[in-house]
């Protein structure tokens, strides 16, 4: 029996490649300029959407300056007003940050408030949601926007409403969610672009090495020295 997994992952590139370029482009405007002026790339998801968080956050072959930001209680409240912005008082966010904030459905509060009060501190805002979902969901925020509408760029990461979509005869329900995938390729491809867009200007961009190839952690650790007071904080 066929694995439909793999051609709907295909699809879903494909789909990415030929809609979302411009948005890339865009994107890794954002972050370049970010990385030439002295910010930050910082990222949150809530849930599941800690592991696009993640993708873009202190690993192998990304910037050196990012953080990712974690929410004590795990997105547990993420859909009470008011959490997002009591958070936000102790995270160190500043001009010059990009703040990358990822939610498929982009109608919790939690990450509405940290896009608010992002661009409140003077960072760019750049959302990843789906937009089939999204448009179709009234926000669970009293300011009545969904996330994208906060945004300064929106990647739409092109799954489809509910995020899980392929079916199975026997199950009622669609399996496999995609967005994590989906939403690591637009990383992973405004994190390309950017660092072309830097190279283009004469600016060899902060990269990290593998911690497991040999020289790599050393190599790291020089470069990491010059971010260091903004790296381990919330």
């Amino acid at each position: 029996m066929e694995n439909k997994v793999f051609d709907c992952v295909v699809g879903l590139v494909d789909q990415l490649k030929t809609t979302q370029k411009d948005n890339i482009e865009h994107a890794a405007r954002l972050f370049a300029d970010s990385l030439k002026n002295g910010g930050m790339l910082q990222a949150f998801g809530s849930g599941h959407s800690q592991a696009g968080a993640s993708e873009l956050c202190f690993r192998a072959g990304g910037f050196i300056p990012t953080k990712q930001i974690k929410e004590p209680a795990g997105g547990a409240y993420e859909g009470i007003e008011g959490v997002g912005t009591s958070f936000m008082k102790k995270v160190d966010v500043r001009e010059n940050d990009v703040v990358v904030l990822i939610s498929n459905s982009g109608r919790n509060p939690l990450p509405i408030e940290i896009a608010i009060e992002s661009k409140k501190k003077g960072a760019k805002v750049i959302a990843i949601t789906s937009m089939e979902s999204t448009v179709r969901l009234k926000s669970k925020h009293s300011g009545g926007k969904n996330l994208y509408e906060y945004a300064d760029v929106v990647l739409d990461n092109c799954v489809e409403e509910g995020d899980a979509m392929l079916e199975l005869d026997g199950l009622d329900t669609k399996i496999c969610g995609m967005s994590a995938i989906t939403t690591a390729v637009l990383i992973q491809a405004t994190v390309y672009r950017a660092a072309e867009m830097l190279l283009e200007e004469g600016i060899v961009p902060p990269v990290f090495k593998s911690q497991n190839v040999e020289g790599g952690a050393e190599y790291n650790d020089n470069l990491r020295a010059a971010f260091f007071d903004r790296m381990y904080h919330i």
